[in-house]
C-alpha cells in the first residue's frame, strides 16, 4: 500500500478532542434522521464551517468535547492540526450535501451520504483512522503533481 501523505502544519491539537468531535458528529447525524429534522445537519454544517474555515478555537462540538475531556480527565495527545482541518472541510462538504438533499426531500440519497460521513467519523472516533489523509493522498495530491 502506498505511504499516506497528510497535509502538514506547525500547529498541534489534542487527538482526544478530535476523536470526541467525531463521536459527536455521529450522534448529531443520527439525531437528524431519528427526529426527521434538517436542524441537526444544519447545526453540524455550521460547526464544520467554524472548524474548517475560521481561526476560532472552539466550535460548539469542540466546546462540548473539551468539557467532556476535562470531566473524564483525558490526557492530551498532540497531533498535527492540518489533516484535521482538511477532514473538517470534507465534513463540511458532506454535511452541505446531506442538508441539501434532505431539504430537497431526497431522503435516501441524503441517508447514503450521511452513512458515508458516519462511517468516516466512526473510523476516526473508534480507531484514530483519518480518512482525510487517504483522500488527500489518492485524490488531492496527484492533482498537484
Amino acid at each position: 500500500m502506498k505511504q499516506l501523505v497528510c497535509p502538514v502544519s506547525n500547529e498541534r491539537i489534542n487527538e482526544r478532542l478530535t476523536r470526541l468531535n467525531a463521536f459527536f458528529t455521529i450522534l448529531i447525524v443520527a439525531a437528524g434522521f431519528v427526529f426527521n429534522s434538517v436542524i441537526f445537519p444544519l447545526v453540524l454544517l455550521a460547526d464544520f464551517f467554524i472548524r474548517a474555515f475560521t481561526r476560532s478555537k472552539y466550535s460548539p462540538v469542540s466546546f462540548v468535547s473539551a468539557g467532556l475531556a476535562r470531566l473524564l480527565h483525558l490526557s492530551k495527545k498532540p497531533i498535527d492540526k492540518a489533516p484535521k482541518i482538511f477532514a473538517a472541510r470534507l465534513g463540511f462538504l458532506m454535511t452541505l450535501v446531506i442538508a441539501t438533499l434532505f431539504l430537497l426531500q431526497l431522503y435516501t440519497a441524503s441517508m447514503v451520504v450521511a452513512g458515508i460521513l458516519v462511517f468516516f467519523a466512526t473510523l476516526e472516533s473508534a480507531f484514530g483512522i483519518c480518512v482525510g489523509c487517504i483522500i488527500y493522498t489518492y485524490f488531492i495530491l496527484p492533482l498537484y503533481k
